[in-house]
């Protein structure tokens, strides 16, 4: 009979480098995707540059209205499993470098509240009860 050694013991790093869940903001357009903890800024960029073609070099990355550098990693910003959950993603900002070789000031549109819902969809509320003793 062959033993199996643990599965943490097999793959040691499953734990420690889990997905962060990001929300990429820019005036309106928000993009979400998922990198792991040990990404680096530069990488991050390189896969918005998959979606919205636009160059890293011409690409600036905020965390907290703070520009993020290209050689750190998700993690130093503190982008981690334990913060930034495909509930709740974690915002980082993104300006494009302008025609004039000037990058872009970061602006993002807030999101809009929805709206009340009408009357028939509410809920009805709870019958009272009356306690008889």
């Amino acid at each position: 009979m062959i033993r199996r050694p643990p599965r943490s013991t097999l793959f040691p790093y499953t734990t420690l480098f889990r997905s962060v869940f990001l929300m990429i903001r820019r005036k309106k357009t928000t993009i979400f995707t998922d990198a792991k903890e040990t990404t680096s800024v530069y990488e991050l960029k390189k896969i918005i540059e998959g979606i919205t073609k636009v160059r890293p070099e011409d690409q600036k990355l905020f965390k907290d209205e703070h520009e993020m550098s290209d050689h750190k990693y998700l993690g130093d910003y503190g982008l981690t499993s334990a913060f930034a959950r495909a509930q709740v993603p974690a915002t980082v900002g993104l300006a494009y470098r302008q025609e004039n070789g000037e990058f872009e000031p970061l602006d993002i549109t807030p999101v809009s509240n929805p709206p009340e819902l009408p009357e028939a969809m509410k809920m009805p509320p709870e019958p009272q009860t009356h306690d008889q003793a």
